[in-house]
């Protein structure tokens, strides 16, 4: 597929590399996953499995929580960190724009994106 640009995010969608997504996203360095995921209390190891399958090539997973910042749950936070990949949680605006800039610069990032309105 090549690698994903986040070109807009809002209404309840995404739409990167030229494909619209409904409702929350994956976004990982060469595919983007439709993610069941509504609200950061239901984010959950399991939900993830696409990042942790992609952990050896992965570094850094940005966590867009929606419309304001969240916590991130501390066991999810370490078990990330035990398969080698940093969490940075953030506004579902900022994940987006900090993915596009580090995927720019080739750096192993994907992002876990909650849609927003």
């Amino acid at each position: 597929m090549g690698r994903q640009l986040i070109e807009s995010y809002g209404d309840g969608r995404f739409r990167i590399s030229g494909a619209v997504y409904e409702g929350s996203v994956l976004v990982l360095p060469e595919r983007s996953l439709a993610w069941p995921v509504a609200a950061i209390e239901e984010i959950s190891l399991d939900s993830l499995a696409p990042v942790t399958a992609a952990s050896a090539v992965l570094e850094i997973l940005l966590i867009g929580c929606g419309p304001r910042l969240a916590r991130v749950p501390e066991d999810l936070r370490q078990a990330l960190r035990a398969a080698g990949v940093v969490v940075e949680p953030m506004d579902t605006g900022a994940a987006c724009r900090t993915y596009n800039l580090l995927i720019a610069e080739d750096r192993p990032v994907a992002a876990a994106l909650i849609a927003v309105e």
